[in-house]
């Protein structure tokens, strides 16, 4: 299958180095302590934050630490006519922990011991890129609530096929078998906190992906510092009224 034309164009109309259309908003869950929605195309994720607050499990409790917890499901209807997998599976499983673990590197959690931080991530809409867009959501959500953190964590994916490398894959070009980076970094520290790879890349070539997939990460992070201010700005006239 052809996935980059002779003209240079993907199967969506893109470009190689062109990301999806990306939007969030923050603030979508009432109930929570923090909550967002983050659409990477089509693919659509939402996140609620709840802490910190008192540890469930005293046996868990940390003394110098907070304890960070994540749960990652997909929606029954996030997938149409594709096969799901149950809640609770090895890949659900897996995925939580990958999230947690990028979330931990940049919660500030020395500064709330013998608490706990609750981090709930669903897909409501998954096409291609959902473990960065579940990462994408966390960290607008962690925002959202307060939560003190080193940096912005952000992540983007790309992608090898048909020779070429790929900017934010979609749910065809991520099962089409070829290599898949999926990146997440702190951008002011330049740090990265997660690299994902499914396939074998030569070292060329994946100094290639990789440089595409921190380019857009620091494009995600440059949108979410826009969706902080404007909501800022917002809080601030609400305050001044």
């Amino acid at each position: 299958m052809e996935f980059v034309s002779p003209e240079g164009l993907r199967l969506d109309g893109r470009r190689p180095m062109e990301m999806r259309k990306i939007h969030a908003e923050i603030g979508v869950v009432s109930k929570a302590d923090g909550s967002a929605m983050f659409e990477m195309g089509n693919t659509k994720v939402l996140a609620a934050v709840y802490g910190p607050r008192e540890v469930q499990n005293r046996s868990q409790q940390l003394n110098s630490n907070a304890l960070v917890r994540c749960e990652y499901t997909m929606a029954n209807f996030s997938t149409g006519d594709r096969m799901r997998k149950p809640k609770g599976d090895r890949r659900s499983t897996e995925i939580s922990l990958v999230i947690r673990q990028t979330m931990e590197e940049c919660i500030l959690t020395n500064l709330m011991p013998r608490s706990q931080i609750d981090i709930f991530v669903q897909v409501l809409q998954a096409d291609g890129g959902t473990r960065s867009a579940c990462i994408n959501a966390a960290t607008l959500a962690l925002a959202d609530a307060g939560i003190p953190m080193r940096d912005l964590v952000t992540s983007c994916s790309a992608g090898f096929l048909n020779n070429t490398p790929l900017l934010d894959l979609n749910y065809i070009e991520d099962s089409a078998g070829g290599a898949d980076v999926t990146l997440g970094i702190m951008p002011k520290f330049d740090k990265v906190t997660l690299l994902q790879m499914d396939a074998k890349l030569s070292l060329d070539t994946f100094e290639n992906v990789m440089q595409l997939a921190i380019e857009g990460c620091k494009a995600v992070a440059e949108y979410i510092r826009e969706i902080l201010l404007e909501n800022t700005k917002q809080l601030e006239y609400l305050r001044g009224t």
